[in-house]
């Protein structure tokens, strides 16, 4: 059992700067995870002498939600996941291996709380019987290795492509003759910029529309300080209608209007691009910070039309995209998708992100690209504090705020 540190809070927190508070909540919450396993080993040993001898309790559930003034379902869950991840003992007394040791191992070292756990124990339970134990060690190992730097969801979904693997049976669905669709869409722009769409989907269309929506619109994992995606699923349904249509429309077979692909004109001052202060117009009309201006100019199809200082046109740009079909193709077979640490976005939903700004004359070229999904994307335009490089072996590795490892070792995405 491992030895507990009880850490002190500074004084005086309002002192304390961003790094500091930072550091202080990753540090106890690895601690509060070691707690928590304890706990678990406590209850596990509880349960393999039997509550009734030791208590006189008809079970370590009841006994536990009692001694712990919490729900019965959290005492189960509790017990449940203890049982799970620490070795018990059979009736003859000799030793019962846990159903996930790697994952206890982890969660005793305070790395994994039962945020993580939960999501892994339901993939394990899933594997076939028939699976050998290498393969579900090794499923568990990726899991946990996983867990390590991703949220729920994204072991929910390494998971499941897991079990694909492990159990591809499946019967393919029958197309069913249906009658010819009949779809309405409409968009009307508001007089303050905005853009109203309304319309009429039919089935087909409706459900492959939900299933975007639930594919791409799915909640973020939560960031590197704990807090969870705050938008509603309005707002994320809206994010993923932006993404496929910009999807879409960097796509090298999307459909052309007069020999050209669809583009937009962002109009910029010159030294707002390069300090990226400010803020930018697209289409002569809606307003868009110049950070993501700064950020379509990584792997947008825009004309950029750059002004001086009393707005007189300096260049207007052609419609060009900043990286070529080929750099594309070179970018997905050497990152794979995004390369941002523990994400497992597919190259289709990535954009080329430019390591010195385009606007800071940038080359585009491979030592200077790397595909990042379009969250990401944000996060290195932001304040994160995350950079991202090409290491010497050409492939891209990104560098964690301080807060979050003081030594800042470089990561990479272990796909």
């Amino acid at each position: 059992m491992s030895s507990q540190r009880i850490l002190e809070p500074p004084q005086e927190l309002w002192r304390a700067g961003a790094r500091e508070l930072a550091h202080g909540v990753v540090e106890r919450m690895s601690v509060a995870r070691q707690a928590l396993a304890e706990v678990g080993q406590f209850l596990a040993e509880i349960e393999s002498r039997g509550p009734m001898e030791l208590f006189g309790h008809g079970s370590t559930a009841g006994w536990f939600a009692e001694t712990a003034r919490i729900t019965p379902k959290e005492a189960r869950d509790t017990l449940t996941r203890a049982l799970a991840v620490n070795e018990g003992r059979n009736l003859d007394g000799t030793p019962a291996p846990a159903f996930a040791p790697i994952a206890g191992a982890a969660a005793a070292d305070g790395e994994l709380g039962h945020q993580h756990l939960d999501p892994i124990l339901t993939v394990l339970k899933k594997i076939p019987a028939e699976a050998s134990t290498e393969d579900r060690s090794g499923a568990e190992q990726i899991l946990v290795n996983l867990a390590r730097h991703a949220g729920p969801q994204e072991i929910t979904n390494i998971g499941a492509e897991l079990l694909a693997h492990l159990d591809p049976d499946g019967n393919e669905p029958k197309d069913d003759d249906l009658p010819p669709p009949s779809r309405e869409v409409y968009l009307r722009k508001r007089d303050d910029g905005w853009w109203r769409l309304n319309g009429l989907l039919d089935p087909e269309f409706g459900a492959r529309a939900n299933a975007l929506f639930e594919t791409w619109g799915q909640r973020r994992p939560a960031d590197e300080d704990g807090n969870h995606d705050p938008r509603t699923p309005g707002e994320r349904n809206g994010d993923a209608l932006f993404d496929a249509i910009h999807y879409a429309m960097t796509n090298d077979k999307a459909p052309t209007l007069s020999g050209d692909r669809t583009t937009v004109v962002v109009t910029i001052p010159l030294d707002t691009l390069t300090s990226g202060l400010g803020s930018a117009c697209i289409d002569e009309v809606t307003q868009i910070t110049a950070r993501h201006a700064r950020m379509l100019a990584c792997d947008a199809k825009i004309i950029p039309a750059v002004l001086g200082s009393d707005s007189e046109p300096l260049d207007i740009g052609r419609a060009t995209r900043t990286v070529t079909p080929a750099q594309r193709r070179a970018l997905n077979l050497r990152d794979h998708g995004c390369a941002f640490p523990g994400c497992h976005r597919k190259p289709k939903h990535c954009e080329a992100h430019h390591i010195l700004p385009w606007g800071h004359l940038g080359d585009t070229d491979l030592n200077n690209l790397c595909l990042l999904c379009r969250y990401h994307h944000l996060v290195i335009h932001g304040q994160s504090g995350w950079t991202v490089r090409i290491a010497t072996d050409g492939r891209p590795e990104f560098i964690p705020p301080q807060y979050l490892d003081p030594l800042q070792q470089p990561r990479r995405n272990k796909r």
